[in-house]
């Protein structure tokens, strides 16, 4: 059974975006993505190299999972450890997962050393996260219930109260609601309804998933190791 009585955050990438510095008259373009899988951050990886096929350097790095967490770096012909890996260390201070970046180099003349291409290839990917918009994917149980008309306002309420997200309800004999229930929420949830229907019924249809508000708009993605 998983521990539903801890909460873990993360963030991921709702809308890619790009950025780019110049170094030393080496300029430095960086594009991330949202990817969930391996073979999608690869695909990524291509399509970035293609569009920049005459650049010296196409420098990746990519962090997919939740638990546990899959990452891989390429510094694509720069001195190793000065491109790849730095990334993938901006990634994890900043706890973005299942995203992948690529940084473009194209050479300007003037070699940098390690620390300088370090420093290059780590702000240039600030500077494209930065133009990214960011979601916060939190625990959560999707489950469902049916109640009884008598319990429902009590339930709305609670709901509301405890930031508990209706992801659907539907009005016939019963009123059946799909729900949202972040982790921290879950017990206090089984609690009421257990006191709203006098210890009759219970939640049903429960499943590990991961959420996020992206300005309103709730996103579920199944939970996955």
């Amino acid at each position: 059974m998983p521990d539903r009585s801890s909460t873990h955050i993360e963030k991921t990438v709702y809308r890619g975006g790009t950025g780019e510095i110049t170094v030393k008259k080496s300029r430095f373009i960086a594009n991330v993505a949202a990817v969930d899988t391996k073979e999608e951050a690869e695909s990524f990886v291509a399509s970035v190299k293609k569009k920049y096929w005459d650049a010296k350097h196409n420098c990746s790095a990519y962090r997919i999972g939740e638990e546990k967490i899959l990452t891989h770096s390429s510094d694509d012909g720069e001195p190793p450890g000065t491109a790849g890996k730095p990334m993938v260390e901006v990634l994890e201070r900043e706890h973005i997962t299942n995203v992948c970046v690529v940084v473009t180099r194209y050479f300007g003349g003037v070699l940098l050393g390690t620390g300088g291409l370090v420093r290059a290839y780590t702000e240039a990917l600030k500077t494209g996260i930065d133009d990214c918009i960011l979601i916060t994917r939190k625990k959560a149980i999707a489950c469902d219930y049916t109640a009884e008309y008598d319990e429902s306002g009590r339930l709305q309420f609670f709901f509301a109260e405890n930031k508990i997200i209706v992801d659907k309800c539907e009005y016939g004999e019963k009123v059946e609601y799909s729900l949202i229930v972040p982790y921290e929420r879950y017990k206090s949830l089984k609690e009421e309804i257990n006191r709203s229907s006098g210890g009759k019924k219970s939640l049903c249809n429960e499943e590990d998933i991961l959420y996020a508000d992206a300005s309103g708009e709730i996103i579920k993605w199944k939970k996955t190791e």
